[in-house]
This record gives structure tokens, sequence and C-alpha cells, in this order.
């Protein structure tokens, strides 16, 4: 996430030349223009402070506005998971830009009540907001794991169900803990996610 902060001056220059030169945004990766497709969403807070986790309230109230942003531009939300400081989703959208301007929105929106809330006007909030294609079904799975795993991996429970702020336990009502122990044995996590999110 943060890896510009660990280049020395000279490779900053070298790196912002090259992108120039292949024009490419500055600073971050490009959304896509694509309007159609199935996508793993995440986005982070600044520095990885957990300003949404500062309370269950403030977890339970953006659950239920991220999940009304993501089902008015979804046709089908598969996974996501919000912790303290970031969120991921996996969902098939006909209208990403739509998609992508509605979490801009409720990202200005949790910014400024959360501020408010704080007294920490003018504090930066987000972080970013990334993308990546659902290339195939493997991909697909592997992504859904990678969600529900989420919580698990950054020690906040031992269970995927465990987690109040996910859609695991119902995507292990929907399939069975025998499928879903049959899926995680064919696709198995393995790297995904290394270098993105750690």
């Amino acid at each position: 996430m943060y890896y510009w902060r660990k280049l020395t001056e000279e490779q900053r220059r070298h790196t912002l030349a090259q992108r120039k030169l292949q024009c490419r945004p500055w600073h971050s990766p490009a959304h896509t223009s694509q309007a159609r497709g199935l996508y793993l969403i995440t986005a982070t807070c600044y520095e990885h402070k957990a300003w949404i986790g500062t309370s269950e309230e403030r977890m339970d109230s953006f659950a239920d506005d991220l999940l009304a942003a993501l089902q008015a531009h979804t046709s089908r939300i598969d996974a996501w998971a919000i912790l303290h400081n970031h969120y991921h989703a996996v969902v098939l959208t006909e209208a990403f830009p739509a998609l992508l301007h509605e979490l801009g929105q409720l990202h200005g929106r949790s910014s400024f009540q959360w501020n408010r809330e704080d007294s920490a006007r003018g504090r930066k909030v987000w972080f970013n907001l990334l993308e990546r294609a659902i290339t195939g079904d493997a991909h697909h799975v592997r992504a859904i794991h990678y969600v529900h795993h989420n919580p698990v991996k950054h020690g906040l429970v031992k269970k995927w169900d465990q987690w109040k702020w996910s859609s695991a336990a119902d995507y292990l009502r929907a399939i069975g803990r025998t499928e879903a122990e049959r899926r995680w044995r064919e696709y198995p996590l393995l790297d995904f996610g290394r270098g993105w999110d750690d």
C-alpha cells in the first residue's frame, strides 16, 4: 500500500518518469473504464488507521451504508467484509463507473460524519479504492475466500462466521460447511493478496 514511502528520492523520480512515459496516472493505478464486470473491490483508511472501527455502532452503520451503495449499482454481491480500517467486496456490476462514484460519495459522507463525531475536522480518512477484475472461476472462488478469511488473517476471529461484519455466515449457510471445505481445498488462497494487503 505505501510502496512510495519506501523508495529513495532517485527511485521516486525514476518511477514517476516511467509512469509519465507510459501515460499512466502518476500516483495510483487507473480505475477500469469497463462498465460491466466481476470485481474484487478494496478500500482502505488512510495510513490503515481504524476510523471505521472506533465503535460497534459505527461498524454497523457503515455496513448498512456500504451494502446500500453496493446494491444500488450491482446485480450481485458475492462476498463482503468490513474490518476496522478497510473493506473488501466481490461484486458483479453492469455499471462500474456509477458504482465507483457511489462509493466515492459514501467515502465523502462517512469522512465528514466521522470527523465531526471525532472532533477531527479536515482529517484524511480514506486512502484509496482499488478494483481487480475477476479473471475466471478459480480467481472468483479465491477472491470470495480471501474476503471471508480476511478477519481471520488479521487475527480478529478464529472462524469466518464469527465476524459480524461479513457475508461469511450467509455464504456458509447457503453452500454448507462440507462444500465450503471442498472449495477451500480445491481453491486454496496460497499467496492471494500478498504484496497489496500486507
